[in-house]
C-alpha cells in the first residue's frame, strides 16, 4: 500500500548502459562504487556481488593503472549488472576499458588532458557503443575557471558542465550523462538546478564526499531530497565513508521516502514512550534485520499503542498496535485482521511479513 502523492520527474534524454535504461521515464538507478583494488580480481568481484545482493542497479570501479583496465575482461563476464570504468588523468585507461568491456566509461574532462585525448575517448566510446559519465567536480575543476572565480562556485561547475557539454556536441556525441557533484549542498543542488534547466541530457546525482555514514546519509538525504522532490535525477550515488552496501540501502530508502522506488520493506515505528505495550525499539530492530533478504516492496508499521497505531495500519501491508497485558492487534491490508496473545513479536512478525510478500509477489 503506498501513499498517494508523486514527483513529476522532468524527462530527460534516454540512454543505454548495459542492461538498463538511463533517463527518459526510466525508474531512477542506485549506483555505488567498489573500494577494492580492481586488478585483485576476487576481491572486486566479491563485493560487487554483495552490492548485486543488495539490489544495486549500476557499479563504478576504479581503473588506475594498466592491471585494472586488464582486470574488466575477467570481472564483466561473472557480475549482474553494469560495469562504469572510472578513468582520471590517463586517458589510454579509458581506451582500454572500452575495450576490455566497460559499459560506460566516466572521465572528468578536466583531468584527462588535451582536446584531442578527449576526442580519442570519446572515440572508443562510440566504437564500443557504450555511453560516457562526464563527472564535473568541485575537487578537479578545469584551471581557466577556477581562475576565473577564484573558489569551485555553483557557477563554476556549471561553466564546466556547459564547456564539456560543448566539447561532446562539437564531436557528434550526445549518448551521455552528466553531474556537477561538491561536498557543499547548497554548491551541488544550485549547479545541478542550473544544468538541469540547460540541457535535456540524464543527470547523476551526488553529494560528494559526504562523510561518514550517520553524517554522510543525512548529508546527501538533504541535498539529493531537494533535488529529487524538484524531480531533478536519473542516478545516484550516495558517497559514504563506508562499505559500498551501505550507500545502496541509504539510496534506496532515499527514493522510497519519496516515492520514487518500490523496495524491500519500508517500516513505519513510533519511537517509543511511556505509552508503549511491548518494546519496539529492539523489536523493529529485530524486524529490520531479519527481513533485510526481502527486495519485494511491502509496507509494515509496528507502533507501541493504541495512539496512533490504527490509523498508521490502515495504511500498510502489515501492522501491529500494541494493546496492553501481551495482547496486540494485527491489521491486513489497513484491515483489522485478529488478535495475538504473548507471542514472540520479532518470529510472529517476520513470519507473517514474509508470507505476505509471497502472497502479494507470487
Amino acid at each position: 500500500m503506498n501513499y498517494t502523492h508523486s514527483i513529476e520527474r522532468k524527462k530527460t534524454k534516454k540512454i543505454k548502459l548495459g542492461n538498463i535504461e538511463i533517463g527518459g521515464d526510466a525508474p531512477i538507478a542506485v549506483q555505488t562504487m567498489t573500494n577494492t583494488l580492481t586488478h585483485n580480481i576476487d576481491a572486486t568481484l566479491k563485493q560487487i556481488s554483495e552490492i548485486e545482493n543488495e539490489g544495486c542497479d549500476i557499479v563504478r570501479v576504479s581503473i588506475p593503472d594498466e592491471a585494472s583496465s586488464k582486470a574488466l575482461k575477467s570481472i564483466i563476464p561473472h557480475i549482474k549488472i553494469p560495469l562504469i570504468a572510472d578513468i582520471h588523468f590517463h586517458y589510454k585507461r579509458a581506451l582500454e576499458a572500452a575495450e576490455n568491456g566497460a559499459h560506460c566509461l566516466r572521465i572528468n574532462p578536466g583531468n584527462i588532458g588535451s582536446k584531442e585525448r578527449v576526442s580519442e575517448v570519446i572515440e572508443a566510446a562510440r566504437q564500443n557503443n557504450i555511453p560516457i559519465r562526464v563527472g564535473v567536480n568541485a575537487g578537479s575543476l578545469e584551471k581557466q575557471i577556477l581562475d576565473k572565480y577564484k573558489s569551485p562556485t555553483s557557477e563554476a561547475l556549471f561553466e564546466s558542465a556547459k564547456l564539456n557539454i560543448q566539447l561532446l556536441e562539437d564531436l557528434n556525441f550526445d549518448n551521455f550523462k552528466i553531474s556537477v557533484k561538491a561536498s557543499n549542498i547548497f554548491t551541488s543542488v544550485e549547479s545541478y538546478q542550473m544544468l538541469s534547466n540547460y540541457c535535456n541530457y540524464p543527470l547523476h546525482l551526488g553529494i560528494t564526499e559526504a562523510g561518514s555514514y550517520f553524517s554522510g546519509s543525512i548529508k546527501s538525504s538533504i541535498g539529493l531530497g531537494m533535488l529529487l522532490y524538484q524531480g531533478i535525477g536519473d542516478t545516484i550515488r550516495v558517497s559514504l565513508s563506508d562499505h559500498p552496501t551501505q550507500e545502496v540501502k541509504v539510496g534506496f530508502e532515499m527514493l522510497k521516502s519519496l516515492n520514487l522506488r518500490d523496495y524491500g520493506v519500508t517500516i513505519i515505528s513510533c519511537p517509543s514512550c511511556a505509552r508503549q505495550n511491548f518494546d519496539v525499539i529492539e523489536t523493529v530492530k529485530s524486524v529490520e534485520s531479519q527481513l533485510s533478504h526481502i527486495k519485494k516492496p511491502i509496507t509494515v508499521s509496528i507502533i507501541g499503542c493504541v495512539v496512533n497505531g490504527p490509523g498508521e495500519a490502515t495504511m500498510t501491508n502489515i501492522g501491529i498496535t500494541g494493546g496492553g497485558k501481551d495482547t496486540h492487534m494485527i491489521y491486513v491490508d489497513g484491515e483489522k485482521s485478529h488478535r495475538i496473545h504473548n507471542e514472540n513479536l520479532v518470529e510472529y512478525l517476520v513470519k507473517t511479513i514474509e508470507e505476505k510478500v509471497n502472497l502479494i509477489h507470487q
